[in-house]
């Protein structure tokens, strides 16, 4: 299975399937070696991406400065850099979705 994560200089890149439009954010789990990642804004004018950034920098306890949309802006599949974070501060925050 590939790995939806791989670190990068000082930080973490995810690999996120985005979901839009949906009820509330949050984490899915893992589909086809990537974060599946509900968000409530809708896929216009860069909204879903604004919101996605926010909801990592939040879960994350970071600055919205340390989450970057790295690839995607257009698509459903989306790298985020995340800045100062390691992996196993992710799986402590997704511990029991992608244990």
């Amino acid at each position: 299975m590939e790995s939806f994560y791989y670190t990068s200089d000082n930080g973490v890149v995810l690999k996120i399937k985005a979901v839009p439009n949906s009820s509330k954010n949050e984490i899915c789990g893992l589909l086809e070696g990537s974060l599946k990642v509900k968000i409530k804004a809708p896929a216009v004018e860069n909204k879903a991406n604004d919101e996605l950034v926010k909801f990592f920098a939040k879960i994350l306890k970071l600055p919205k400065s340390a989450v970057t949309l790295k690839s995607g802006a257009t698509s459903k599949i989306k790298s985020l850099y995340i800045e100062g974070c390691t992996i196993d501060k992710i799986k402590d925050v997704c511990a029991n979705i992608i244990s």
